[in-house]
């Protein structure tokens, strides 16, 4: 599978593997307080590069990562959800982040479901987890929308050790069952 051909359409959304026309755009939602708080905290742009190219060389080297998120109405980048599996990570996740200005639409659960049925079906994942912390109630609500239930509770691999996360997750067929 070629990254070029990787796309996912949902009624309102592109769903594609990061491209550098993103980067101004991810740059911004990065060094936002609200919008990154959650996923390591705002940055500058130069460390928001460094993760940037973290994406991009995941797609590289597993084949998988967290794709850009395109609204399609106006064309704009809008976030990053998708499959997420770094060294000592917790589990196969389907994790999401949107610019503050594209919240409260429906957006995260609309592209999270269509990251969740690519996973399953491309890279045959058996489950999936979604790392929230205990305070970002707006993600465990579209965890909850996509039929995930809270499984316990862990601290992330170093860097991130101090952090420790509430872990929501469902089976392949607990996923599958839901939509049917």
């Amino acid at each position: 599978m070629s990254l070029e051909t990787i796309r996912i359409e949902t009624p309102r959304l592109i769903l594609r593997p990061i491209a550098r026309e993103d980067f101004d755009a991810w740059a911004a939602f990065m060094a936002d307080e609200e919008s990154a708080r959650f996923i390591g905290g705002a940055q500058p742009r130069a460390a928001a590069w460094r993760g940037f190219l973290t994406m991009a060389g995941a797609w590289t080297m597993q084949g998988f990562s967290m794709f850009s998120v395109i609204e399609k109405a106006s064309g704009r980048w809008i976030g990053r959800i998708g499959p997420w599996m770094p060294e000592g990570w917790p589990g196969t996740e389907v994790g999401w982040g949107l610019a503050r200005e594209a919240t409260g639409k429906g957006y995260a659960t609309e592209a999270a479901s269509a990251a969740i049925d690519w996973a399953f079906d491309h890279l045959g994942w058996n489950d999936v987890i979604h790392c929230i912390e205990s305070a970002n109630v707006n993600s465990a609500a579209v965890a909850a929308r996509l039929g995930s239930r809270l499984l316990r509770q862990t601290a992330l691999p170093p860097p991130f050790s101090d952090k420790v996360c509430d872990i929501w997750g469902q089976s392949r067929e607990e996923w599958r069952a839901r939509k049917r």
